[in-house]
């Protein structure tokens, strides 16, 4: 379940160079995204960013550090003066499928020791489809037909280790099923091969294969969250369709460099927060297939803990490493 919606209020100490909550911003502040642009964290991170700088009257600039999965833009953000003038959007991959996709080479961060927690952001919606060819029309079907040809169906990922891998991964734990993974460079190539026929199904990122759906070219089974989405109320969960436990949360949210004071980032939880709430970023999240996904700083912290712990049994079980 998402956390609750917690607004922390904190006291700052005054330091040279530093920020506190009083004077805070009083100079432009970056957004150092670890993502490329034209991604769907760039689209969350502008939107906020827009938001702040009309609220503050301070600019906030998007500065795209994309690369390795994350690792170079959140190595360069743990070096970042923790002034509260370098604020982190990125999502649950670098920040909480790292620590063990890298379990064999040497990750040069540590997300619970290296950043403080600011918020979680939104929750974007990943749904599993099948192939119309698939005979299979609701999640109690394709597990009984998975179980009935073990090894032989199979499921597209848009990379080995992204989140509709572990999808996959989690899908077959809980079901108890045997499916083969088949990774693809990326969402585009991964919808194609499965509307060709290349693959049986995919826990696909719903705003990249709407236009596949709208078209009937995809058939839907159920949704990946662990309740049913707002926009999609009609189409059950996974976990309710008989695989108890499973819930994927494909989050983004927002960190600041470890050591940055309490009361800049309660602050920027604060306006972020309103911002994510506000009745015209709701409206074009959910267009995105995105809903706002908001917390205190304490629950986003404790929440990226226990994803880490979460997906490093998944991905510990099904033996996964980067190439």
């Amino acid at each position: 379940m998402m956390p609750s919606m917690l607004v922390a209020a904190g006291l700052g100490l005054a330091g040279s160079g530093y920020a506190t909550a009083a004077d805070y911003p009083r100079k432009p502040i970056r957004f150092l995204m670890p993502h490329p642009v034209g991604a769907g964290m760039d689209f969350v991170s502008r939107t906020v960013a827009n938001k702040l700088t009309e609220a503050w009257g301070q600019q906030v600039v998007i500065d795209s550090r994309p690369g390795a999965g994350g690792v170079i833009g959140l190595t360069l953000a743990k070096k970042a003066a923790p002034d509260g003038y370098t604020l982190v959007p990125t999502s649950i991959g670098p920040l909480t499928v790292n620590p063990s996709l890298y379990r064999n080479r040497n990750l040069p961060y540590n997300t619970l020791q290296d950043f403080a927690p600011v918020t979680s952001l939104i929750s974007a919606l990943n749904i599993l489809v099948v192939n119309p060819a698939v005979p299979a029309k609701s999640v109690k079907e394709l597990v009984a037909l998975a179980k009935s040809r073990p090894g032989r169906l199979k499921y597209a990922s848009s990379a080995n280790g992204n989140t509709d891998h572990l999808a996959g991964e989690l899908f077959k734990k809980l079901a108890g099923i045997d499916m083969v993974h088949i990774p693809y460079k990326g969402g585009g190539p991964a919808a194609i091969a499965i509307v060709n026929g290349e693959v049986d199904a995919i826990f696909a990122v719903y705003q990249n294969i709407e236009p596949l759906l709208q078209a009937g070219r995809l058939r839907v089974l159920a949704v990946a969250v662990g309740q049913r989405w707002p926009t999609l109320p009609d189409v059950p969960t996974v976990a309710e369709m008989g695989v108890p436990g499973f819930e994927v949360v494909n989050w983004y949210g927002m960190v600041a460099p470890a050591g940055t004071r309490k009361a800049v980032i309660d602050k920027v939880n604060t306006e972020v927060v309103r911002i994510m709430r506000m009745p015209d970023v709701v409206a074009s999240l959910a267009k995105n297939g995105m809903v706002p996904f908001t917390s205190s700083p304490e629950a986003f912290g404790a929440f990226m803990k226990s994803e880490i712990a979460k997906w490093a049994k998944v991905i510990a079980d099904a033996n996964i490493q980067i190439d």
